[in-house]
Order: C-alpha cells, then structure tokens, then sequence
C-alpha cells in the first residue's frame, strides 16, 4: 500500500511490547505519534489495520484540515503520514474503525457529514484515494453508523445505523460488493 497522504505529526498510537504478554513487569509502552489536531485528533474509538507494509492504518473522529477527522498511516517506528481527511461533504467524524477488505481496498463509515449529515460510508483506495460510496438519510437505510463494517461471505459488506425511525437496524450494502476475482 502506499502512503495515504502527507502527514505532520500525530498522537494516541502506541507500541505495546510482546513483553507484556508474558509478564506485567515487562511492559513496554511507546508513545508513535501524539496528534496536535491539525493532523487529526481523538482517535479513541477507532481500531488500527496493519497494511501488507506493515504500517499501521486508522481514523481520527475529529481534527484536520476542516476539523471533520482524518485517515491516517503511521509505520511501527513512528513516522506518520497525513491523508486530507473529512470535509462534511465526504463524511464527517469517523468513529468505527476500518475493514481491509479482500478487493484491497480499506473501508469505513462515517458518524456524520454527506448530503443529510446522517453519516457515510467510505472506501480508501490503496493510493489513499478517499471516495464516499453511500450517503445515509433516506429510509430504509437509516442513520448514524458508529459500527465496523464486516465483509460478508456473500462478497456484500455488512454494518448497523442508530437511528432508523428511532430504532436500530443492521444494513446490507446491495451494489457495494467486491468486484468478483
């Protein structure tokens, strides 16, 4: 994969030591990268991919150039690189974390931002191309997706909105499949 973007400099990654698995005293904690807000803040409910290149893939639900939130890349030795991120039109504070799915490409949604600032779903292509693929709002598709997406066996992605009519629901994304091998 390449690199998503320019990055300055950024926060909330962390090396945990293999240490730590086998004994308490042995932890080690590195700091990778402490986020200033121009590059992305408050990465605290997302989880990190790990890339065939071994950097380590993740959102940031605020900060940025527009404030929406950001992608970032950071390698295992700290440096960090800087996507664009969220300008509200293309989705607004990325909560969830990413899925690498087998096309490739990392996926993910969006708490807000699009046409009815209801959330999105994004695909980050592996030239760091960020590209919304679903706007939320309209029914039956409902609103708000806070969760992962999960790449069903039926090649179809899968996720849950908050909010549909005051409810909950679990959508499927018919026409967002992978393109068949």
């Amino acid at each position: 994969m390449t690199r998503l973007g320019r990055w300055k400099k950024a926060s909330a990654v962390f090396l945990l030591s293999a240490a730590m698995a086998i004994s308490a005293p042995g932890q080690t904690f590195t700091s990778l990268v402490d986020f200033d807000g121009a590059d992305g803040a408050e990465p605290q409910f997302t989880s990190l991919i790990q890339v065939a290149d071994g950097s380590l893939v993740g959102t940031t639900s605020l900060g940025g150039a527009s404030g929406y939130g950001t992608t970032f890349e950071v390698t295992t030795a700290g440096v960090l690189m800087f996507e664009d991120g969220f300008d509200h039109d293309n989705g607004a504070n990325p909560l969830a974390g990413l899925l690498l799915a087998t096309d490739g490409n990392l996926y993910g949604t969006t708490e807000n931002g699009g046409t009815y600032n209801a959330g999105t779903v994004f695909k980050i292509a592996p030239d760091g191309t960020l590209t919304t693929l679903h706007v939320f709002g309209e029914l039956p598709s409902g609103s708000t997706p806070i969760s992962p997406l999960i790449e069903g066996l039926d090649g179809n992605f899968y996720g849950t909105t908050v909010q549909v009519v005051r409810a909950t629901a679990v959508v499927r994304s018919s026409g967002l499949r992978r393109p068949e091998r």
